[in-house]
């Protein structure tokens, strides 16, 4: 039987278990949204292509299985490249469908022509065109492959306008199948006796291609071991942090105690992730090539295994499918790392707590003491990029797996949108997005698709009227000239009104609590402006004394 290629795009996509797309619609995929008239896709139509991929991201992340999203060409899909570096970077599985001008006006610089095999190379595991809708099947088929196997990000698939209307035959496409990667036997034994011996072992979770009984495996081996676990930065759902074996998040202004250890360690374990600039503290961590700790490394993608960091021993596999090759390793009854493992934890407990003072009515560790006494275990917490990040990173103690979603590549304006996906995704769990006031201006314009899909999530706008990360870099390097930093924002409660939604407006840190209880009430998408004094730009140091730092 003969099916358009829009038809075999959405068959495509139901035979890879797909059952949610975000999108723009352009005029260049016209018959693939007619396709998915006649399925059972839920099609979350967003305001701006960067929103909806990020949209895609979240699912990715989320679910380990690949978000999808549609754009049109040109303008659509160079907005949409933002959501493809972050799944880059941050090796999350996800498919960009994009809508490409018809085949016979190719290199004429049509349209809205870009040549994207050529532009999103650096964006993308593999960027392809399908010109014959025939082999759709085949194209499907391999961008979930690729999308998923060893380190996971994101594919291309451009898709010619008159291409999509063809008639043709095809055969009906098969699920892509998941490519696994086992450790040796020899190399977990070669592990175990390198534990053994070690004195001051340390193991440090990041990556992606976790799932929910890796995450309880790496448990139990820490617990059996005794071990200290760290998570790397934007990755800390990874391990509970009221766990007698958590040491903290290394991440971007680790605690100075955890990176003494993490540098005095005599064994350490990576596993899942790249140890990159963020975790690494600017690769102060560990020296490159040859790190002065005995290196064990576990990614799943065998180009990631001595790229930066020479590791005493490599082994490729995916972390779930390596962790259940340690269930069988015998512990000792009483390793002598134990007691240091219950140092690391109380220093991480302490660097935890909310500081007590801070400038200004309102108090953000008092807001955070508030947060953590009042939500459940399973919230999900998603952020973009700015200082007011920290307060999440370094103040929520995360407890269980998939209750995080923030950027490794550092991206503002991610939070919402993927706030948006994660309730979408998960309408029984209550999700709270963390955003600067810059971040959340960014793609703020999400909250009409969260209003119109009627999800519920509470963002917590938190404005100090400035692009705070940058301000505080300018006063470091640059005291007293500022420059480029400064905002003048919307009421942002009477914005999430004039979308359809709830609004509050926090001035003190008395008022947080019953304006997040009535924004929870509601039943709406809400939008808590917490207002911020300037000077409480991070935890410990305000923004005069980082400026009179480089004064004196």
């Amino acid at each position: 039987m003969k099916r358009t290629g829009g038809q075999l795009i959405v068959e495509a996509l139901k035979a890879n278990g797909v059952q949610r797309i975000s999108c723009v619609p352009g005029e260049s995929f016209l018959a693939v949204l007619d396709a998915l008239h006649d399925s059972d896709i839920d099609v979350l139509v967003c305001r701006q292509e960067g929103g909806a991929a990020m949209m895609a991201d979240a699912w990715g992340r989320l679910t380990g299985e690949p978000g999808i999203c549609m754009v049109t060409r040109g303008p659509g899909a160079t907005n949409a490249s933002a959501g493809l570096h972050i799944a880059r970077q941050d090796s999350i599985p996800m498919i960009l469908f994009i809508g490409q001008v018809q085949r016979d006006a190719r290199e004429r610089e049509a349209f809205q022509e870009v040549e994207f095999r050529r532009a999103f190379t650096e964006f993308a595991k593999w960027v392809g065109e399908i010109d014959d809708a025939a082999r759709i099947p085949e194209f499907v088929t391999r961008a979930f492959t690729v999308a998923t196997s060893g380190r996971p990000g994101p594919v291309v698939l451009t898709l010619p306008e008159d291409m999509l209307r063809d008639e043709v035959e095809a055969p009906h496409a098969k699920r892509y199948m998941p490519v696994a990667a086992h450790p040796s036997r020899s190399q977990i034994d070669d592990l175990y006796l390198r534990l053994i011996a070690a004195e001051r072992p340390m193991v440090i979770l990041g990556g992606t291609r976790w799932d929910e009984d890796a995450v309880a495996d790496i448990r139990h081996f820490a617990e059996s071991f005794k071990l200290p676990v760290g998570c790397s930065f934007r990755r800390q759902m990874l391990f509970d942090h009221l766990h007698p074996n958590y040491a903290g998040d290394v991440g971007i202004g680790i605690n100075p105690a955890l990176a003494k250890e993490v540098k005095e360690a005599d064994l350490l374990i990576l596993l899942g992730g790249r140890f990159s600039e963020m975790p690494s503290s600017g690769y102060t961590l560990m020296d490159i090539p040859y790190p002065q700790q005995q290196l064990v490394h576990i990614h799943p993608d065998p180009s990631e295994l001595g790229r930066v960091y020479r590791p005493d021993l490599a082994i490729c596999a995916s972390p779930a499918d390596f962790v259940a090759a340690l269930a069988d390793l015998e512990a000792p009854a009483e390793p002598r790392w134990a007691e240091r493992t219950a140092r690391m934890h109380a220093a991480y407990l302490a660097w935890s707590t909310t500081p007590e003072k801070s400038p200004g009515a309102l108090h953000m560790g008092r807001i955070m003491d508030w947060i953590e006494a009042n939500t459940a275990p399973d919230t999900i917490f998603t952020n973009g990029a700015g200082n007011y990040a920290t307060w999440l990173h370094r103040f929520h103690r995360f407890r269980r797996f998939n209750t995080q979603a923030g950027p490794a590549s550092g991206s503002m304006g991610y939070g919402l949108p993927a706030a948006v996906a994660a309730k979408q995704l998960f309408p029984e769990r209550e999700v709270i997005c963390f955003a600067g006031d810059g971040c959340f201006m960014m793609h703020g314009q999400e909250f009409a698709t969260a209003v119109q899909y009627r999800l519920p999530l509470i963002a917590l706008v938190i404005n100090n009227g400035m692009y705070g990360t940058i301000r505080m870099h300018q006063e470091r390097e640059y005291p007293g000239r500022v420059s480029a930093t400064t905002l003048s924002n919307p009421d942002f409660a009477a914005f999430a009104r004039a979308y359809g939604g709830h609004g509050e407006t926090v001035k003190t840190t008395e008022e947080f609590g019953p304006a997040f209880e009535r924004a929870r009430a509601s039943g709406k998408p809400a939008i808590i402006e917490i207002v911020l004094d300037p000077e409480a730009i991070t935890p410990s140091r305000t923004l005069t004394e980082i400026s009179q730092t480089k004064s004196r």
